[in-house]
């Protein structure tokens, strides 16, 4: 499929330039981001005539990229996460724990999306290389250090404390006990009531058997 980029994208050309693209990565992934746009004759023509107003656009949007970049670019991260003793998570490290843990030193907006995982979500400790693509061929690189906690089991993968749930599921696991010893007494009286009613019933018939025939 032929494409327009709307910007410059590595490896298929600059802002203007027309690629030859897979129908599935235009439409799953250029054409919803606003990096392309099928490159029809209305569409061509439709750029020529807007292009001197794209490309203010396109510099726009390049320089707010790169400001982005400066802020993050060589930033160390270090989270601290629940693992065993081999060095596996208890869960998984994804975009979006990396992406709040660089909000959360620096104002860049990171979202999910720009934080490139080749390999998937991390599930071991150590120290990784991150790349993030801030869009218009700019990116930057971080570096990520995942290491244990030096207390066992402090954190869940969630971020929960888990003393916190621990105690939340011992309450639980308490109302249950109670509401089931509850149940248990009310059935007993139940029993215990149909006992005593049979035996009034009883009692009953055998004062009525005592009782002289008229």
């Amino acid at each position: 499929m032929n494409v327009i980029l709307l910007e410059k994208i590595t490896n298929l050309g600059d802002i203007g330039e027309t690629a030859d693209v897979k129908s599935g990565f235009a439409r799953n992934f250029l054409f919803p981001q606003g990096k392309a746009i099928p490159a029809t004759k209305a569409n061509l023509a439709d750029f020529e005539s807007r292009k001197a107003e794209l490309m203010a656009a396109h510099n726009e949007n390049v320089k707010i990229a790169e400001g982005r970049k400066a802020k993050i670019d060589g930033l160390g991260l270090r989270l601290e996460v629940n693992a065993s003793d081999e060095g596996k998570l208890f869960g998984s490290v994804g975009t979006k724990d990396i992406a709040d843990a660089i909000n959360s030193q620096v104002d860049a907006e990171v979202v999910k999306a720009e934080v490139l995982l080749p390999h998937g979500v991390i599930r071991e400790l150590g120290v990784y290389d991150i790349s993030i693509d801030l869009g218009y061929d700019v990116s930057a690189e971080i570096k990520l250090d995942l290491s244990g906690l030096d207390s066992p089991a402090s954190v869940s993968d969630d971020g929960s404390v888990i003393e916190e749930i621990e105690a939340v599921e011992a309450e639980e696991i308490e109302a249950e006990q109670e509401a089931a010893e509850a149940e248990a007494e009310a059935e007993q009286a139940k029993i215990d009531a149909e006992v005593e009613a049979d035996r009034d019933a009883e009692a009953q018939e055998d004062a009525d058997a005592e009782k002289p025939a008229k």
